[in-house]
């Protein structure tokens, strides 16, 4: 499996980092591609990761913050034109996901008239199936089996992390969370656990009540280092990043995970990857 920090970015706009999104590439020749989350600008970053909305064999939604969807309508329009005919968009996601899609092709509707109007061959509407899933579920994307865990972001939820196994290899996908039950059930001996990060540290010195407010609902860099190393992890990757660090100060993030944790640690720009 090939796993790809499409966008590291947070609410906070980044000229250089695309919304949250992670791709995992699995199956034959890595033929298989399915996003986690769809971040804003992430349909921007697919090429360079050798992807695109009509190559996606699924998405995969952790929780319905508007920073995790942003660019969730870009990935239905983009497929809709560019999929052959009869491709559905399979999603996946918690409960109220359902609702989401619904009102968000309701709000496409004249859009999609347009260009059923204007183009000859384009006869058909978005076809976007989705299933909402709750922890303890599990399904399958190809040759990935994904298995549901409860996480925690309150006040937001329900939220959902993703356990993906494929060809013996584990991907613990968490969204934005702190660490509870759920999450060392979902992370338990992982090659590869994708967490959410901010730097407390740094946020706490900041005078903004909306700021100091994420401290109580998002993992620090030390507490997934301390997830990873409880858990037995073997690699854990950064991202979504708050606040965003400049590339010489990814050492400085990177120590303060290895305080905690002996595995391997990356972070790093969009497009960021690693191969298990």
């Amino acid at each position: 499996m090939e796993i790809t920090l499409v966008g590291t970015g947070s609410p906070l706009p980044d000229p250089n980092r695309a919304g949250p999104c992670t791709l995992i590439k699995a199956g034959e020749d890595n033929g298989e591609h399915v996003v986690f989350d769809t971040g804003r600008g992430c349909v921007m970053r697919m090429p360079l990761a050798q992807t695109a909305p009509g190559f996606l064999a699924g998405v995969v939604i952790t929780h319905l913050h508007s920073d995790h969807l942003t660019a969730f309508n870009d990935i239905v329009t983009t497929h809709w034109i560019t999929a052959p005919e009869g491709t559905p968009l399979r999603v996946w996601g918690p409960v109220g996901i359902k609702h989401y899609v619904d009102h968000m092709l309701l709000a496409l509707g004249p859009d999609v008239q347009y260009r059923i109007d204007h183009h000859d061959d384009l006869t058909w509407e978005p076809d976007v199936q989705v299933t909402e899933v709750v922890p303890g579920d599990s399904f399958t994307i190809g040759s990935m089996s994904i298995s549901c865990f409860e996480t925690c972001h309150a006040p937001v939820e329900p939220t959902v992390g993703y356990r993906v196994e494929s060809a013996g290899k584990v991907v613990a996908i968490a969204g934005d969370t702190i660490p509870c039950d759920g999450l060392d059930a979902l992370t338990k001996d992982a090659d590869v656990y994708v967490q959410t990060v901010i730097r407390a540290d740094i946020v706490k010195t900041i005078p903004i009540a909306r700021l100091q407010d994420i401290l109580d609902y998002h993992s620090s860099v030390e507490q997934a280092g301390q997830v990873a190393a409880k858990n037995g992890v073997k690699t854990l990757m950064l991202t979504h990043y708050v606040p965003a660090p400049q590339p010489e100060q990814y050492d400085e993030w990177i120590a303060i995970a290895a305080n905690e944790f002996d595995g391997e640690i990356v972070m790093g720009d969009d497009l960021t990857s690693v191969t298990i």
